[in-house]
């Protein structure tokens, strides 16, 4: 029932369904394509030794502008996703999942550079949706089991997506787009290409802007984004490439609601940002013990003023930019180097009825605060020699990050401050404390070619954390800890049974390194409570096992995957008291995971201008133990729907092209003990549109009209907003969006 218990999270909801199918130059595929330029269909993660796919850059775009990256990713097997909003951009309600593995569980990357985990907590890095508009991705690929040993991350017990940029154009062009629809969203965008420049480089520059209100309830979610990207050879043996990306974020927060909440008042219930009389005679009827004013007087569930709040924030801006140096020395040996940087500041917001401000208004503006700067490099050399692709490299990142509990004044109307605006000027801070955490990862592949058909993949990994915390207020834990690991292995193999056909399977061992934060990890927590589990306390661990078959032949494409994962020293957090008003967690090590399932991908092309798509997955992910005298053994991990499936209709003739897709999820605990659930949902989803050519003003225009969630199907999006519990109607679901509809113009010049 109490907002923003980051003591773990989850999983996602309804989107876009795309045929899993990739182009090898997606990532400098121009923002419109027409049919005559889409690939043939190209079987997914074909002589890959592991389970990977992948959505291209037209998949991106044909989706309503300004949609996060990762509602896209649902189309594929296994990706549970979900969000409250129908872009996947509202930060605090947007998840995804992949067999079991939730967000924190996983690794995310942009042209190689590391993200971090996405969690809002926002401790080691940012949001896809921050870090680069959409309309300038390539390609996106998920491994949905097993991560490659280059892939920069120290999270990805349960795979890794990698995001790629779209390369600068060859010929000079503009790009204009521009975005109309449900609750007064706009979108535009705008993306100068410098074509080829003296020198042989090319560039591009782009603005994005994005504002909607809110579904329900009041308020605004917006952001603006600066893209720049520069590619220059030197020579004929080395390309150096360089981008800098900004974006500015605000949203207005969705209240999390409970089953109670919902069966008693509504999926529509919201924060009530209009209505400052009633939130003050909430907080006054809490402090005071007297009856709640209408319609709180009989709410079933807890206290009332948990049932709704004033209002409530996201803030970030984030500057991330970096370079890369790809050089050829010998025609088998290259070499690959990137140096990259990350400035994050941001703050959420919430107006408390638990501390008033000085005047004695019953109500104070709470902040989380961050602060993120991040430094690092990544190497590698290539060496291909007698059948073999020797590979290895290192990454290494330096992470500072201060986090902050700070309180600032509110007037007796509730006026004085704006929600959306960074706070400045506190009355009164909580907790202050400075992290940094030094990474260290080195990794050695080799690649065999054993025969024409037989293909060997091998090799390891070495990781080493240490991380670092100093408390300046409020007396959470200080120290150091340490998750190191010299021998991670992974092994895989890929057999050619014939033309059109192939299996493989992988083994692969992994990490999670501990977190440095107030909010999360084994310093959110008392010094006592460090010190007694610093000793004893281990670093999760996977190990993860996928065999399967790919199938490809003309217009048909396919595979089937089988898994099994052990995911061993589950950390559970368990707070002491009231997160809200900065209770501190417990951190113990809890038992293991055992996860395993089966996934079934396949696209068909009809006929020439016809597509069908689809994807299914069953997952069974069981916590082994009993948590002391909870009774989790046996049960079904929190967020983890056991079948997931997706069936999507595509024409495109390079004119008019429309696609219909639906979106299936089952049940879905969300407490440990498995007493409380939502029902499962199917959501259907709608893109249609037209691309103009010819001589004349209209050539290079494109109109496009979407709708989501076309039933207008009232459904639970999100779970474990606010954590989870062993057992009790949790306030922790966020409700799905209504249906929406959206209208785009493109033109390129």
């Amino acid at each position: 029932m109490l907002k923003r218990t980051l003591l773990g999270c989850a999983m996602g909801v309804m989107p876009f369904c795309v045929s899993p199918v990739f182009a090898a130059d997606a990532a400098s595929a121009p923002v419109t394509a027409s049919a005559a330029e889409l690939p043939e269909i190209v079987v997914m993660g074909a002589g890959q030794t592991r389970q990977i796919q992948t959505i291209s850059a037209v998949q991106i775009e044909e989706v309503v502008p300004g949609t996060s990256p990762i509602k896209v990713l649902q189309s594929l097997p296994g990706v549970n996703f979900q969000s409250s909003d129908p872009f996947g951009a509202y930060e605090w309600a947007t998840r995804i999942s992949v067999r079991g593995f939730d967000q924190e569980h996983m690794g995310f990357t942009l042209d190689g550079v590391p993200l971090g985990n996405m969690f809002y907590g926002n401790d080691n890095g940012l949001h896809i949706s921050r870090a680069i508009s959409s309309e300038n991705l390539g390609a996106s690929q998920l491994s949905e089991g097993t991560g490659g040993l280059s892939a920069a991350s120290t999270s990805n017990l349960g795979g890794v997506i990698e995001f790629h940029s779209r390369a600068p154009s060859r010929d000079f062009g503009v790009d204009v787009e521009g975005t109309y629809g449900s609750y007064s969203t706009q979108h535009e965008f705008i993306r100068l290409d410098t074509g080829e420049l003296p020198g042989g480089g090319t560039a591009y520059l782009s603005y994005s802007h994005q504002e909607s209100d809110k579904w329900k309830g009041y308020g605004k979610q917006k952001q603006d984004q600066f893209n720049g990207k520069i590619v220059q050879p030197i020579g004929d043996k080395v390309k150096v490439t360089a981008f800098v990306n900004y974006s500015d974020r605000a949203e207005n927060d969705y209240q999390d609601l409970n089953r109670s909440l919902i069966n008693q008042f509504g999926y529509k219930l919201d924060n009530i940002s209009n209505n400052a009389p009633l939130a003050i005679a909430l907080a006054n009827a809490y402090n005071n013990h007297t009856a709640y004013p209408a319609p709180f007087t009989n709410t079933k569930d807890g206290d009332a003023i948990d049932a709704v709040y004033y209002n409530g924030s996201g803030l970030r801006k984030d500057t991330l930019g970096g370079f890369t140096v790809d050089w050829d020395i010998l025609d088998n040996l290259t070499a690959h180097l990137t140096g990259y940087g990350h400035n994050n500041t941001g703050q959420g917001t919430w107006d408390t009825p638990y501390l008033a401000s000085p005047d004695g208004t019953p109500i104070s503006l709470r902040t989380t605060e961050y602060y993120i700067m991040r430094e690092g490099g990544i190497g590698s050399l290539e060496y291909k020699i007698a059948g073999h692709d020797i590979e290895g490299g290192f990454w290494y990142e330096r992470n500072n990050f201060n986090e902050a509990r700070r309180y600032y004044a509110l007037n007796s109307t509730l006026s004085n401050r704006n929600n959306l605006d960074f706070q400045i000027d506190p009355f009164y801070t909580q907790r202050y404390s400075e992290y940094s955490t030094d990474t260290t990862v080195f990794h050695l592949q080799d690649t065999w070619k054993i025969t024409d058909e037989l293909k060997l993949n091998y090799g390891f990994k070495t990781q080493d954390v240490d991380v670092t915390a100093i408390s300046r207020v409020g007396g959470l834990a200080a120290g150091e800890i340490k998750a190191s690991d010299d021998f991670l292995p992974q092994v895989g193999v890929n057999y050619s049974l014939h033309h059109f056909g192939e299996v493989f399977a992988d083994y692969a061992q992994n990490q999670n390194a501990f977190i440095g934060a107030e909010t999360e990890g084994p310093f959110s927590t008392t010094q006592a409570g460090f010190d007694a589990i610093k000793g004893s306390l281990k670093p999760e661990t996977s190990k993860t096992g996928e065999v399967g078959y790919r199938y490809h032949e003309g217009p048909v494409q396919g595979s089937i995957v089988g898994y099994y994962t052990k995911f061993d020293n589950r950390l559970l957090g368990v707070s002491s008291g009231a997160a809200i008003i900065g209770a501190p967690v417990v951190l113990a090590n809890v038992g293991s995971v055992t996860t395993k399932g089966v996934e079934l991908t396949g696209a068909w092309k009809i006929i020439h201008n016809w597509t069908i798509s689809g994807s299914y997955a069953y997952n069974d992910s069981r916590y082994d133990q009993n948590v002391g005298t909870q009774p989790t053994g046996g049960k079904t991990v929190v967020d983890s729907p056991k079948n997931i499936a997706h069936l999507s209709l595509a024409y495109d003739d390079g004119s008019l092209f429309a696609n219909v897709d639906g979106d299936y999820m089952s049940k879905r605990y969300y407490t440990y003990d498995n007493d409380q659930s939502v029902g499962g949902r199917t959501i259907f989803n709608l893109s249609a549109g037209y691309r103009f050519s010819g001589p004349g003003v209209l050539k290079g225009v494109e109109i496009q009209g979407n709708i989501t969630n076309v039933l207008d199907k009232k459904y639970v999006a999100t779970m474990g907003t606010n954590g989870y519990t062993f057992t009790g109607d949790y306030q922790t679901l966020q409700a799905g969006a209504p249906r929406e509809a959206f209208i785009t113009l493109r033109k390129q010049f």
